[in-house]
């Protein structure tokens, strides 16, 4: 005689749809609102750049009045006394022969910022073809 085996009852698959589109709409969510945020602050950003342009603009109108007004009280002050020049004074007017320039008349170094290492080339490598 043959042995009854039950049938067990069928298992229910549970889907795992509904918690991804929630996961996916909660993702999406928040990816729009980190798009939102980040263009205030780009906005923001661009608004301050304007803000320290017109500063430096004013500074540096102010920073060329001030020149201006001291080569005009020093232009002032050798009209007043001509006769009062140094020979040193003369001395930076010459030129010498040959149209080279003194010392004391040479264009002032301009320092320049430091170059960082990751932008200076290995000359060792550099091909060079004619």
């Amino acid at each position: 005689m043959p042995i009854a085996v039950p049938n067990p009852a069928p298992k229910k698959r549970r889907s795992l749809l509904p918690l991804l589109t929630v996961v996916f709409l909660a993702s999406y969510a928040l990816m729009t609102m980190l798009i939102v945020e980040q263009g205030g602050v780009i906005q923001q950003q661009r608004n301050l750049i304007q803000v320290l342009q017109t500063d430096s603009t004013e500074l540096w109108a102010i920073k060329g009045k001030a020149v201006v007004d001291k080569a005009a009280r020093d232009s002032a002050k050798k009209n007043a006394n001509p006769g009062a020049q140094t020979p040193e004074a003369n001395k930076k007017t010459q030129s010498i022969p040959g149209g080279q320039r003194t010392q004391t008349q040479a264009k002032p170094h301009i320092q320049l910022p430091p170059v960082p290492a990751s932008d200076m080339g290995d000359n060792r490598r550099v091909l060079i073809t004619l």
